[in-house]
């Protein structure tokens, strides 16, 4: 794979939700649709580059995402321009909604990065999601937020990690 490809069925809007506003919506295309899981394929769509000390998102990069009507996380793979893995970076949400060309996503602060190898799995924002107040708000959300975490902790941790992904 090179630079981002055209979508094979379609272009979709997705509507990343925070705190009930709008964080960012970009175009992606529509790789799969079984009805639990949608993948899409998008260009990295933030502005500039985005350095967390152990990874770089930037201009060029191209992000595989998957996401489940099932399940409260998404799963990004990231590549760079050449093609090369840089991991996977996983969004704790409430499972998605696509409604017409519009895949709604609700992030939840909680993320989940592990590399291309396999030997750094961080979990990320849990003081975000603290401070969030969603467990006072919805304390049913935030017990699924949380177990989605640790379910992609344990997952992350072992070789069963990309078989989310077929």
């Amino acid at each position: 794979m090179s630079a981002y490809q055209a979508e094979p069925y379609g272009p979709l809007t997705v509507r990343l939700v925070k705190a009930g506003r709008t964080k960012i919506r970009y175009r992606a295309g529509l790789l799969h649709d079984d009805g639990v899981r949608v993948v899409v394929r998008a260009p990295w769509a933030g502005a500039g580059v985005r350095d967390f000390g152990f990874v770089r998102f930037a201009p060029g990069d191209v992000f595989t995402e998957h996401y489940w009507r099932d399940r409260w996380y998404a799963v990004k793979e990231v590549r760079d321009a050449s093609g090369l893995l840089k991991g996977w970076y996983c969004d704790v949400t409430r499972p998605a909604v696509l409604t017409g060309s519009e895949l709604l996503v609700e992030d939840l602060d909680l993320d989940l990065w592990r590399s291309a190898d396999g030997t750094d799995v961080r979990r990320l924002d849990e003081d975000e999601f603290a401070a969030s107040g969603l467990a006072r708000r919805d304390p049913e959300a935030a017990r699924a937020a949380t177990a989605a975490l640790d379910e992609l902790t344990a997952l992350a941790a072992t070789d069963r990690f990309t078989t989310l992904l077929t």
